[in-house]
């Protein structure tokens, strides 16, 4: 784990000193209910380009998409990393962030309006290319991102890390009009291979440009630097997944946005 990480924020260094950053936290709203994300794009780069929306795990917007989000910024892309749980509702340990996630993925129009509501935050940005537009997430934000697509949101793609695959109502497969890519841990205890089935079932019925990769001997949560290595506990960092599950993204993202 140590020694990727090290690399990736080697690379981003490296990066960083041709890049220009600009960060900032962006304040918005869906309804009544303020929400805070995060706004990322390098400076030296001129005009329009491909935006990159990020969902966050079950923590809420954390440091962690926070680097992820420079990292896609460093790679040319327009990124804002969305809250789905309101500005200052942050989870103190993982009994309040199931709760908490369990409240939106038991209410998936909330979630995804809650989705649309960054999106749209994203897609009016003065830098982003409304034509090429794409969504990730991670964990609870896999989940997201998959149910963004099915809500019908106008993008190119959509990429899940170790997200849940179920739905409530698989017949919203249809509403599908983005390309979809699933990236999953072979022995991910938590997303029963039942699900993972009838996921591609429902893509497969409705007609959905899409693809699943599985890494053998990774488990939930396997880009998660902080995850630990203990795949006993169903949940644990996966260098080499994570290494290919990256470039994986990027494959995807130059597809779409041609």
């Amino acid at each position: 784990m140590k020694t990727l990480l090290a690399t990736f924020l080697g690379l981003a260094c490296v990066l960083n000193t041709q890049a220009q950053l600009h960060k900032e936290a962006v304040e918005y709203k869906d309804g009544d209910t303020v929400l805070e994300g995060f706004s990322v794009y390098d400076e030296s780069i001129h005009g329009k380009r491909p935006a990159v929306l990020i969902v966050h795990q079950w923590m809420g917007l954390t440091d962690y998409e926070k680097k992820r989000a420079e990292m896609l910024a460093q790679l040319g892309y327009n990124v804002f990393a969305l809250d789905i749980y309101g500005k200052g509702i942050r989870p103190q340990d993982t009994k309040e962030a199931g709760a908490l996630a369990g409240k939106y993925k038991g209410d998936r129009e909330l979630l995804r309006r809650r989705a649309n509501a960054g999106l749209t935050v994203l897609k009016k940005h003065e830098l982003t290319d409304p034509q090429r537009v794409a969504a990730i997430g991670y964990c609870f934000g896999g989940t997201t991102v998959i149910e963004l697509a099915r809500s019908g949101a106008d993008i190119a793609g959509v990429v899940s890390f170790h997200g849940a695959l179920d739905s409530p109502k698989p017949e919203d497969g249809k509403n599908i009009k983005c390309r979809v890519l699933a990236l999953h841990g072979a022995d991910d205890p938590f997303v029963p291979a039942k699900d993972v089935t009838a996921w591609e079932n429902e893509m497969r019925e409705a007609h959905v440009d899409w693809q699943l990769v599985k890494f053998g001997g990774a488990v939930h949560s396997f880009t998660q630097w902080n995850a630990g290595n203990d795949n006993s506990k169903g949940a644990a960092y996966n260098e080499k997944a994570d290494q290919r599950s990256w470039e994986d993204m990027k494959e995807f993202f130059g597809e779409i946005f041609r």
